[in-house]
Order: C-alpha cells, then structure tokens, then sequence
C-alpha cells in the first residue's frame, strides 16, 4: 500500500506528462494525419511505416498513436480503425500503458544483433492474442547490423495480413534502400518557434506556472524545434526559479548571451567601435554567456537583418521581439546587403575557427575584432567610385596591338625541313571555284577571317589557322602560309571551302613547308601583354592597384556594342577596358 502511495506521488516530467493522446494533439504533423486518415478512411493501410525526423519531435508518440488506431475497439468493441482512438477501450489503455502483448517495441539502439530480430520475427506467424494487428515497433531502426537488416528483408516485403511494422530513426540515410522502398515514409517536421510556444503556453496554464515571454521565447529557439528538449528544459528552469521561469534564470541555465546586450554588440560592430565591442563581450562572457552561444546569435541576427532590407513585412513577424524590430528599423538604411553578406560569410567562417582555437573566447575576440575592422571597409563598387571620384583622368580609346598589325606580314625565309606525313598529302598550290550564289564579302586582312570563323562556330579550323599556320600572303584571292607538321591533311580543304563561303571569290593557297614565322596566337598574346602594359598607365588604373597591393591585371575585355547614350557620351569612363584584377595574397 505504501508502495502504491509513492508510486502516485512520484513527480512525472513535462515532457511524458503532456506527450500527446491523440492525432489532434500531434503538434506540426498536418501531412502524417492527413495521410493516415485517408489511409483508414479508404482501407489502404501500408503494412509497414517508417517515420524520420530529429529528436523529440514525436517519432515513438506517433508510432504508438498509429498503433491505438489500428487497434481501437471503441467503447462497444466492434469499431474498427480510427484516426480517432477512444482511449477508454482496452486496447487503447494497454498499448497507452506499454503493455500490449501484440503491440511490440524493440529498441535498436541495444539489440542490434540478427539474433534479436530473428527473435522477435519468430512470432509473426502467430495471429495477435487480443489486437487486430500485431505491431513491432522498432526505434532507431538504423542501429540494426546488416545481417539484422537482412533478416527482416524477407519478412518485411512480404508480411502476413496481421502484422504491421512501424519503424522510427534519427539518421535516416544509414537505413538501406532496400528496407527504405519497402516501407511508407513520413518525415516529422521540426517544430516552429511558434508552435512550441503554444505548447509551452498550454503546458505552464494546465501546471499553473508563471513565466516570462522572453524567458519562454529563449527556451523555444534552445531546443532547436524539439518538443522534448523544450519541456525538459522547462522543467529545469521551474526547478531554478523555485516554481517561476525568469529570464534571468534561462539565461543562466543555457548559458546565453543577454539578446538587447547581443543586439547593442551587433550595433556597435557595424560602427567599427572595437573598444566597445570587446568591452560589450567581456561582460557578457563574465555573466555565463556562451563565446558560441554569442557567435550564432549574431550570425541569426544579420539573417534578420538581411530579411528585413529585402522583405520588409518580415518586420511584423510574431517572433520578433520589440528590440529586434527597433535595430532592424534602425540599421535596415545604412546597411547594403553587400555589407551584411560580407558579415555573414566572416561570421560563418569563425565557427569553424571557434571550435578548432584552445580558448573559445579569445577566438571570438579575433572574430569581431576582424569584423568589426571590415566595417569601415568600403564595397569593391563603392572603392571604385571613391578612386573615378579623387583621380584626374584623361584617357583616350586604347587600340588593341593586333588592329595596329599591317595587312601584309614579312615573309620568312623558306628553310625547308621534314615534313609530315599529313603535310606531304597537301598540294603545294590550290584553288576552288565558288558557286554563283555565294554573296561577296571580301577581306583584306587575315584577322577578319579569324573573326568569321569565330562567329560562325569553325572552331576547330579557327584553332589551326591560329596556332599552327603562320600567314605571309593574304588578299585579292591568294593566300601563302607556312604549316606546321601537327595540321590536319584535310585542313586545306577546308580552309578553301571556308574562304569561299565568306568571300563569294575562289580562293588560291599556298603552303610552305617549314618553320613557321609569327603566328596569329603569338600576335594575340603580343597583343594583350601591350594592352595590359597600356592600361596600368591608366590614373584609373594605377590607383586601383596602389590601393589592393599585390594586385595583377590578368586579363582585358573590352566594352562592345554599347548604347547610343554611351558612344556619344563624353565621359572618358567609357573608354576604359575592363580589367579583371586577381589578388595574390
């Protein structure tokens, strides 16, 4: 008797004492219930469930929830299954309790073996005792060896009319596909801020417990959208406030950095104030805040801000405190989303760096301090402006070195050497005929071709007229060339029957077999070191690189088919080829 009287005065923690009952108490799983109601409803009932999702977000709850369905009775026993279960029959009581002979949990996590699940196989055969299906329920199912993976294969994709399996799991991905096609899956949604505050709500009114708001709000964003992990830390939190959750007590119990203490960091941090901002962390640190705990909220915070600037409703979100919405109203103008990109990705790359220093907090000093610095940094865009706005520049249109090229090359020397095989197949001498229908379009230098067969995608002629051929007579229908012995013996051919498609002319070639002179690859290459030497002449220019030292010019493309405002326009800016600057440090 007295063992009964301590059994009912033994105090349950939050977390089973409002776990939920019923489909409706189900928190933030609208798509499991929809399903399984249509699923009963129609009498298309799987024969095998597997449910995935973090901790404490309901995996067993609803495998047990799924199993009082099946099996309700109602109260004149004859009901069949539900997706509302009575709760009063006793099926419903004994499956609640965990004491159904045919409703059977396994957890994975300690039998592992495929002797445990040969074991528990051994009874499927056997129809249930009192229930309408026998049940086995298996937690973190991807626990289980290969060889119990294996043994519950044949079972599973073949199993009798009486038997259901619902499986739970954490990780997903180490459960086999094989096990995965076999079954129906339902993943459970981590729980919102504001869902779990509505549970909390309900939960401190049924335990008449005051707390508050910001106490609360802290606890939900903590448990990182687990029921559970939020009510154990309730409970926790009760039992440190001596039957009252205060915020000053959850900041404590979690180690949290004080959020308006949090929010003025951040504020100073995008003034550059490094004093204040190390001042500011001190405090925090030296009242129990976390140096991580710190680090994400800022991270969080320049999310929010970000947001805000491009979605400026998300101002009016429920779970934005009151000191939120003032610093996002606040900051939301002098910020560019260039600026807080740049904090973000320096504020995601010190977590790794927190985690790897000895002292977390001498870490996180480093991080703001190098945040904090980059403040005051002007945007790549904004830098240029500044450089155009303080630099006396003249510049006139540069000419690439390869336009300045005379039409005609010095022929080199005909120092006959070996050819190739592929070179000997080629006539010395070649013409073509061209058909009338040919439109006229001659050119005069041997550049415009290259930049024909460009345009119309000749990329493989275009490569060896570039690099293994050097021209010394082009015009009026001839063309003499030296070739080198990697050419192509059709590549005469086809060069011939190119020239004659673009110029409307029949064209007569010849080749010299021989070293080749300066080809069009090496005026190119001629050509850009001349540009990027004339462009670091540039004032423009050469403040850039005196401003990013050890800056390089690697390569120059140069502004075509500009509007008509720009070509008439008489700014020098549009003059300038654009330049593309690489950091060697």
């Amino acid at each position: 008797m007295a063992e009964e009287e301590n059994n009912q005065e033994q105090y349950v923690v939050l977390a089973r004492k409002y776990r939920p009952q019923t489909f409706e108490d189900l928190l933030g799983q609208d798509a499991l219930v929809q399903t399984l109601t249509n699923a009963i409803k129609n009498n298309r009932l799987h024969h095998a469930y597997i449910l995935t999702g973090i901790r404490g977000v309901g995996k067993t709850t609803t495998a047990r929830l799924i199993a009082r369905a099946l099996n309700c009775t109602g109260l004149d026993g004859k009901s069949g299954p539900t997706i509302h279960p009575c709760g009063v029959c006793e099926n419903c009581k004994a499956i609640a309790s965990g004491r159904h002979i045919d409703v059977m949990e396994l957890d994975a996590a300690s039998r592992t073996g495929v002797d445990d699940i040969r074991e528990l196989l051994d009874g499927v055969r056997y129809k249930p005792t009192n229930a309408r299906y026998k049940i086995y329920i298996i937690d973190e199912v991807h626990m289980l060896s290969k060889g119990a993976f294996n043994a519950l294969l044949k079972t599973l994709e073949e199993p009798p009319a009486h038997v259901k399996f619902i499986f739970a799991t954490t990780e997903i991905r180490k459960v086999p596909v094989t096990i995965l096609s076999r079954c129906q899956r339902f993943d459970l949604q981590r729980l919102t801020i504001e869902t779990l505050l509505k549970l909390f709500h309900k939960v401190l009114n049924a335990e008449n417990i005051a707390a508050d708001e910001e106490a609360l709000e802290m606890v939900a964003r903590a448990a990182d959208g687990s029921a559970r992990d939020g009510l154990s830390m309730l409970d926790q939190a009760i039992v440190l406030g001596n039957g009252k959750i205060k915020t000053e007590t959850v900041i404590e119990m979690i180690g949290l950095a004080d959020r308006s203490k949090t929010l003025d960091l951040f504020e100073k941090l995008t003034q550059g104030d490094i004093p204040v901002v190390l001042k500011n962390l001190a405090e925090q640190y030296k009242n129990g805040a976390n140096p991580l705990v710190i680090l994400q909220d800022l991270i969080n915070i320049t999310h929010m801000l970000a947001k805000v600037k491009i979605v400026p409703d998300s101002l009016n979100a429920e779970t934005m405190g009151e000191n939120e919405r003032n610093l996002c109203e606040k900051l939301a103008g002098s910020l560019s989303i260039a600026a807080l990109s740049r904090m973000w990705q320096m504020l995601i790359k010190g977590l790794s760096e927190l985690s790897n220093a000895p002292s977390a907090l001498d870490a996180l000093e480093m991080i703001l301090i190098r945040v904090a610095y980059s403040a005051g940094m002007p945007t790549p865009s904004e830098l240029l402006d500044e450089v155009k706005k303080n630099s006396n520049i003249s510049i006139k249109p540069l000419q690439p070195a390869i336009l300045q090229a005379k039409s005609t090359d010095k022929p080199t020397k005909n120092n006959t050497t070996a050819a190739s095989p592929a070179i000997n197949n080629m006539p010395e001498k070649a013409t073509t005929s061209i058909p009338p229908e040919i439109k006229d379009c001659s050119f005069s230098r041997i550049e415009e071709f290259a930049t024909y067969l460009e345009e119309h995608k000749k990329m493989l002629l275009l490569y060896a007229l570039k690099n293994d051929v050097s021209v010394e007579e082009f015009g009026n229908g001839r063309l003499k060339m030296a070739v080198s012995d990697k050419i192509q013996p059709d590549f005469v051919l086809n060069l011939q029957k190119a020239l004659s498609e673009a110029s409307g002319r029949g064209w007569q070639i010849e080749i010299r077999r021989g070293p080749l002179g300066e080809t069009l690859a090496d005026k190119e290459k001629a050509a850009l070191e001349q540009d990027k030497r004339s462009i670091s002449e540039y004032p423009l220019v050469k403040a850039i690189l005196n401003e990013f030292k050890g800056a390089r010019i690697d390569t120059v493309t140069r502004k075509t088919n500009l509007p008509e405002t720009d070509k008439t326009d008489d700014s020098d800016d549009n003059n300038i080829p654009t330049t593309t600057e690489d950091e060697d440090e």
